[in-house]
C-alpha cells in the first residue's frame, strides 16, 4: 500500500492516552500501511519515552514504541525536505510569522513526499502553503 499520511505526534501517542479518543483509534486501525512518522515526531516520542524515569508507564511507552517501530516507516528530514523548509520558512518570516521548528519539518517531509498531515493541531500548520493537513479528532 502506497503511503498516504504523516502522523504527528499527538496522532501517534493518542493510543497511549488514559481515554483515547475513539475517532483517532478508529482511523489508525483503518489505515493499514498507508500511514508514516516523520523523524522529528519519532525524536518527540524517544524523548517523552526518555524524560520518565523507570518505572510501569515508561515500559509501557517503550513496548508500545517497539511494536510501531516495527509496523510505520520513518522518513528522514532529508535535503528536500530542508529545502523546502527553508523556503517557506523564509515564506512565512517575510509575513511576520514564526512557526516551530519541528513543525516547519513535519509540513517539510509532508510536501516533499505528497502526504496528508494528520495533526490535532490543525492550525499550527494552517499557514504551511501546498499541505494538506486533517484532523481525525472527534469530539465524542
Amino acid at each position: 500500500m502506497a503511503l498516504r499520511y504523516l502522523l504527528d505526534t499527538n496522532v501517534l501517542s493518542e493510543p497511549m492516552r488514559p481515554v483515547p479518543n475513539t475517532g483517532v483509534l478508529a482511523r489508525i486501525a483503518d489505515i493499514g500501511t498507508s500511514a508514516a512518522v516523520g523523524a522529528p515526531a519519532w525524536h518527540e516520542l524517544q524523548f517523552g519515552k526518555a524524560r520518565l524515569p523507570a518505572g510501569r508507564r515508561r515500559r509501557a511507552i517503550e513496548l508500545f514504541l517497539d511494536r510501531l517501530e516495527r509496523v510505520i516507516v520513518v522518513l528522514p528530514y532529508d535535503k528536500s525536505a530542508a529545502a523546502w523548509h527553508a523556503r517557506e520558512r523564509a515564506r512565512l518570516e517575510r509575513k511576520g510569522k514564526t512557526p516551530p521548528f519541528t513543525d516547519g519539518q513535519l509540513a517539510a517531509i509532508a510536501a516533499v513526499n505528497d502526504l496528508v498531515l494528520v495533526t490535532r493541531n490543525v492550525r499550527d500548520f494552517s499557514g504551511f502553503a501546498g499541505v494538506r493537513v486533517e484532523s481525525w479528532f472527534t469530539t465524542s
